[in-house]
């Protein structure tokens, strides 16, 4: 399960940087959703829910 989890969570890392031309208008939007599933994994991690 904590496998799955890191690749899914490195494609998005990958997914959120503005470096293709057709995502350079985005803004922060990907990252800023990278972030907040980041740091919702890690109150679940620590709670013991995950």
């Amino acid at each position: 399960m904590g496998t799955i989890i890191l690749i899914i969570l490195v494609l998005a890392l990958v997914g959120a940087l503005p470096t293709w031309p057709h995502s350079r208008n985005w803004g922060y939007a990907p990252s800023g959703i990278t972030g907040l599933i980041v740091v919702i994994l890690l109150i679940m991690l620590l709670t013991g829910r995950l």
